[in-house]
């Protein structure tokens, strides 16, 4: 979206400065103040008319789609402090555990992000799940960075690591949550594929038949 905004918005504006100066003997300052304002107000129908035709083309209100980025926002920030938290953590048996963790909750946002009506198939893991992963994450963190350990704190963190396996388990749900559409889409295709199949077999065996006697 940037990209073609900016290549609408750049020759606009350098196209106005342009007959400003030349073609309308305005002096260098005010053509290049109608050239910027020109650019500023192509970069921002652009953006408006291309965000009016996303919005439309995934069938949601503007309201809908208001809050659903406003959600995406918030957890663009809250996945950027979990992988902090999750990488900042000294245990090597869970490393590829907490790296499945943070690989599944990007891919969840990134789809919710590419296509917004996502989020509703998704609303656990925004609503819940991420909250209480950063929660243990950053605790965990803190905790795990104390001098001195005692046994009752060394239980907690075993426990917290549990608990954020037993959330890496339901995030990957959520993922599947998210991609069930895609799935029963993709199963009835193949269905449809080994139907059509089928009867190209069937016909091909009946010609066969006819052919031999």
């Amino acid at each position: 979206m940037f990209f073609i905004r900016t290549l609408i918005a750049v020759p606009l504006s350098v196209t106005v400065w342009l007959l400003n100066y030349f073609a309308f003997d305005m002096n260098f300052w005010m053509s290049g103040l109608n050239g910027t304002l020109a650019g500023v107000l192509a970069y921002w129908i652009t953006g408006a008319v291309m965000r009016h035709r996303f919005i439309k083309s995934h069938g949601l209100k503007r309201k809908e789609y208001l809050y659903i980025k406003k959600n995406l926002d918030e957890a663009k920030g809250k996945l950027n402090r979990l992988q902090r938290s999750l990488m900042s953590i000294r245990h090597l048996p869970s490393t590829r555990q907490r790296r499945d963790f943070i690989k599944v909750a990007k891919r969840i946002y990134k789809l919710t992000k590419k296509e917004p009506r996502r989020f509703y198939q998704a609303e656990q893991f925004y609503y819940s799940h991420l909250d209480s992963a950063v929660e243990l994450a950053e605790k965990y963190v803190f905790l795990s960075s104390q001098p001195r350990k005692t046994k009752e704190l060394e239980i907690s963190l075993n426990e917290t690591r549990k608990t954020l396996h037993e959330l890496t388990v339901n995030v990957e749900k959520d993922l599947h949550d998210v991609l069930a559409n895609d799935i029963d889409q993709l199963h009835f295709e193949m269905d449809v594929a080994k139907h059509s199949i089928k009867k190209i077999k069937d016909s091909r065996i009946n010609d066969e038949s006819r052919r031999l006697k």
